[in-house]
């Protein structure tokens, strides 16, 4: 997986940084070497799927006064168990390819479901969910282009699974204090300063993701 850094001397140390942080955490997530399966009834992708159900629940308990914290939590269980159907996929061998797809677009539904609502309700800038969105909307193109055009899947890259955990804590944190719930400034102050990163981090890969897409529509070089 190419970590996005330019090769040479200089960026060695950075280099052999992102491979160790990486190798770290494919550790920790159990990745699976093996191939992938045609499989779609899957226990990961059960779980894939039951986290998609739980959008409509948490969008309608932020979405009614009183009900907001709950809502909180079941959107942070639902970001949150992100790594359990790939962990599982990977650890039992029921990796496939119906799951590579569900997985990422289980995280951008719910995420979008979670800006949109948050715009509904004045908890956050449109600006700030346009720009998440749009960049969403970008890679799903890309991706859509490189398999429908060249039978090529675009893998995920490590830095925008970053970018994307750095924005599962910053938006939920601006739309707390958006609401003014406890420790509302405190709140928007890290919020805010965590998806200034991620934002930045987001387009970086995004810029990647392009690449990848020129470099899959290239024909082969024969020397």
């Amino acid at each position: 997986m190419s970590t996005g850094y330019p090769s040479g001397p200089c960026n060695a140390p950075a280099q052999a940084y992102t491979a160790s942080v990486q190798r770290l955490y494919d550790l920790m997530r159990g990745e699976w070497d093996g191939e992938s399966t045609d499989r779609i009834v899957t226990v990961p992708n059960l779980i894939s799927l039951i986290r998609l159900l739980m959008i409509p629940a948490f969008v309608w308990l932020l979405a009614h006064e009183g009900t907001e914290v709950w809502g909180f939590v079941l959107l942070g269980l639902v970001l949150a168990t992100d790594w359990v159907d790939g962990y599982i996929a990977r650890r039992t061998g029921q990796v496939s390819e119906f799951g590579k797809v569900l997985d990422p677009v289980s995280d951008r539904v719910a995420i979008a479901a979670a800006l949109i609502t948050f715009v509904v309700v004045d908890a956050l800038p449109l600006w700030a969910a346009a720009l998440v969105i749009a960049r969403d909307i970008f890679v799903l193109l890309v991706g859509a282009i490189a398999l429908l055009a060249r039978r090529i899947r675009i893998d995920v890259r490590w830095m925008g699974k970053v970018a994307t955990f750095d924005l599962m804590w910053a938006i939920p944190a601006i739309a707390w204090g958006g609401l003014n719930l406890p420790l509302s400034h405190a709140a928007l102050a890290c919020g805010w300063s965590l998806y200034a990163v991620g934002v930045t981090l987001y387009y970086w890969t995004a810029g990647l993701y392009l690449r990848d897409l020129v470099e899959a529509w290239s024909p082969p070089r024969t020397d």
